[in-house]
């Protein structure tokens, strides 16, 4: 509001109006008490917070592959990475579930349901992600020579961070159902990185040196301090609302929630996460570095989606729920847009910088370039369609959505298995860039029929979208 009111000081008159209506929404949004100006602040809040750790993720990976080396880093990326997402899965939907529950539980002043549900979440999370943890252990030990002895201890480290990983999702979603997004989203995107951070450069400091075990160890106390300091906080505000007492536990109403959510997102977190996987279990961590590093900078060109997926989906939730199908076909054409034109800028942008970018990981990974222009493609033909899973999901069908995913999954896991051993890492960005366009032609068929919707960045605003009836198309 600052530089609103300066700017309005210094602008021509006839940019005046237009800057009193962004320093008068600014206003609102920032003090305003009713639902809408509370849900804009908290997208606001967690859409900065994302920025800043898009920037902190990518400064503290340049920095752990010098300090690293390509070798050991790409040990830490696969077992890390590896971690973070048998965390996440762990929760079994419950992390999502709560934001489900928690608010309509407070709208009705039910105060021992909540109690019941944040604490059946954190339990059932941790006991669930011990018990997965538990599995790898058991796993790594029992396959002896078939698991390379330079990826035992990393992976055995890994395995113990796996409980509070899935206790700060639920902690983040707990947040999110009180509309605390600061509490949500800092420890994990900011707070958790920074220490992995600097606890790295204190042991390369002390040690004279680091490697992956030792970077592993430092992400295991980033990950128990800072999901322990989130457990705290968040345990003390939900005092301060709810009294202590009993707990009300609907366990099986939570889980029929829960799965199908697991389902999707699990989908979805795979999808997004497995050719570093594949990589890892395929070719040496040198290799795995590169190509880390690429779908790294690569993924600051899909940041632009994920913006305009999180601005999109309160406003086709409140266009369904006013059944305005009209405006529903014409804002979800302005989506694809907003999706495609500024990701095509920024990744041809990230393309012209790829020899800068890429260097500053170290020499060895400018072959990283051919990836990035893959999976370019590949992002580029997701944002084509613009966030059509958002609306498939606002419209209530998720499941079609989960199949989709589901699908898409099993093509990317597939062509990665069998285009690595043929062609490395680029083998790896062809499968995903795949999976990815087969994903948006997916969702574009399924958009179209089941709404009658054409989501496609071809499609103009007026005369070309269409919204036929379901049954025409």
């Amino acid at each position: 509001m600052m530089i609103t009111d300066a700017a309005e000081r210094l602008m021509p008159a006839r940019h005046l109006s237009r800057i009193r209506q962004v320093r008068d929404l600014l206003k609102v949004i920032a003090r305003g008490g009713d639902d809408l100006a509370v849900a804009q602040r908290m997208a606001l809040i967690a859409f900065a917070i994302r920025v800043v750790s898009a920037a902190i993720a990518f400064v503290s990976q340049v920095i752990l592959a010098r300090l690293m080396g390509n070798f050991d880093y790409g040990i830490y990326v696969f077992v890390w990475v590896l971690a973070v997402i048998l965390g996440n899965l762990s929760c079994l939907g419950f992390h999502t579930a709560v934001i489900r529950f928690l608010p309509q539980y407070r709208a009705a002043g039910q105060a021992e349901e909540i109690r019941g549900l944040t604490w059946t979440a954190r339990v059932f999370s941790m006991i669930s992600a011990s018990f997965v943890g538990a599995i790898g252990i058991a796993t790594v030990l029992m396959l002896g020579d078939q698991v390379k002895d330079y990826y035992v201890a990393p992976l055995i480290l890994g395995a113990f961070a796996l409980p509070m990983i899935a206790l700060g999702d639920v902690l983040d979603g707990t947040s999110r159902a009180n509309n605390w997004p600061v509490l949500a989203l800092s420890p994990t995107y900011l707070i958790r990185p920074t220490l992995i951070i600097l606890i790295a450069i204190a042991a390369f400091l002390w040690l004279g040196g680091a490697n992956a075990q030792t970077v592993l160890i430092g992400a295991l106390v980033a990950t128990y301090l800072t999901t322990v300091g989130q457990f705290i906080l968040v345990r003390r505000r939900l005092g301060n609302l709810f009294a202590r007492g009993r707990r009300q536990l609907h366990f099986k109403t939570w889980v029929v929630v829960a799965l199908p959510i697991f389902m999707i997102e699990g989908f979805y977190f795979l999808l997004t996460n497995a050719d570093v996987i594949v990589v890892g279990f395929y070719l040496p961590p040198e290799r795995v570095a590169v190509y880390f590093a690429a779908a790294k900078i690569m993924a600051l060109v899909h940041f632009v989606y994920f913006a305009v997926k999180a601005a999109a989906a309160p406003r086709f939730s409140d266009l369904v729920s006013t059944d305005r199908m009209a405006e529903l076909g014409h804002f979800a054409s302005q989506t694809t847009r907003w999706a495609f034109w500024p990701s095509l800028m920024v990744g041809g942008l990230a393309m012209l910088a790829a020899p800068l970018l890429l260097s500053l990981f170290g020499p060895d990974y400018l072959e990283g370039r051919i990836v990035m222009a893959i999976l370019l493609v590949g992002i580029l033909a997701k944002a084509m369609v613009g966030p059509a899973e958002v609306l498939l999901s606002m419209t209530g069908h998720q499941k079609v959505c989960a199949g989709v995913y589901a699908l898409a999954l099993t093509i990317n896991i597939g062509l990665n298995i069998a285009l690595i051993p043929l062609f490395g890492i680029e083998g790896a960005a062809i499968a995903t860039a795949v999976a990815m366009s087969a994903e948006a032609f997916l969702l574009h068929i399924t958009v179209r029929r089941r709404l009658g919707i054409t989501q496609f960045v071809g499609t103009d605003q007026y005369g070309r979208l269409a919204l036929r009836p379901a049954a025409e198309v």
